[in-house]
């Protein structure tokens, strides 16, 4: 099956998926209009990260406005193992870490709402693992982050690596997005049990979609022979 493209928000996607068929770039709600149009685009199937609502809003405008198929990867959620804080959404983690008085916080929540946390910072140290991209250096930059508060790694990030970092910056808190086990949550979680480490996890919403990827790649074949066949 060749009649497929992948698209990916940044350049940094390429390490990981050698294909000719790979585009990068973001693409709002106009531009994926546009997309989907010129490659007749006849199945989306939607595999982003569950805090990338925005894209996935788009992607599910452009089905319906396309009379085209979508199908959503949905990341089962990580249960709380531990006396950790569990809040609702970024808002709710805003809020919180707001009131928190000179504690050093380790965010592995990755650069985007770097610019929201600064503002809520306080007399707190706050240390940030990002990717070793470009673009996430440069936002560390545009919000004036300390060198010696940016840890610039790749994952995924086993238990025991986790550990190291946690407990090499001394970190009071440890802030996490609920990716699931795919996103390493599981590790992050346990890391901060052994090390007695308040874990802070940002939840998400409940999504419609599968979460088992042998269903897509089964509806996806489907698709194929239905429409080339």
């Amino acid at each position: 099956m060749d009649n497929f493209i992948v698209s990916l928000a940044t350049d940094s996607g390429k390490d990981f998926i050698h294909s000719p068929k790979l585009i990068t770039g973001r693409m709002d709600y106009e531009d994926m209009l546009d997309f989907v149009t010129e490659n007749r685009v006849s199945l989306i199937v939607d595999l982003t990260h569950p805090y990338a609502k925005m894209v996935t809003h788009n992607a599910k405008r452009v089905a319906a406005k396309k009379g085209i198929g979508y199908v959503r990867y949905v990341r089962r959620k990580v249960i709380p193992e531990s006396k950790g804080i569990y809040l609702k959404n970024y808002q709710e983690a805003f809020a919180y870490i707001s009131k928190l008085k000179e504690k050093t916080v380790f965010f592995t929540t990755g650069s985007k709402n770097i610019g929201d946390f600064e503002r809520v910072r306080g007399e707190n140290r706050f240390i940030y693992r990002i990717l070793p991209a470009l673009e996430s250096l440069e936002i560390c930059r545009k919000y004036n982050i300390n060198l010696r508060d940016i840890v610039a790694v790749l994952g995924p990030f086993s238990k025991e690596l986790n550990k190291a970092m946690f407990k090499e910056y001394q970190a009071d808190y440890v802030v996490m997005k609920d990716s699931g086990q795919e996103g390493g949550s599981l590790e992050k979680i346990k890391a901060c049990q052994e090390l007695g480490i308040t874990p802070i996890i940002i939840g998400r919403e409940m999504e419609e979609g599968y979460d088992n990827l042998d269903e897509i790649e089964e509806i996806i074949r489907r698709h194929h022979n239905e429409t080339f066949l």
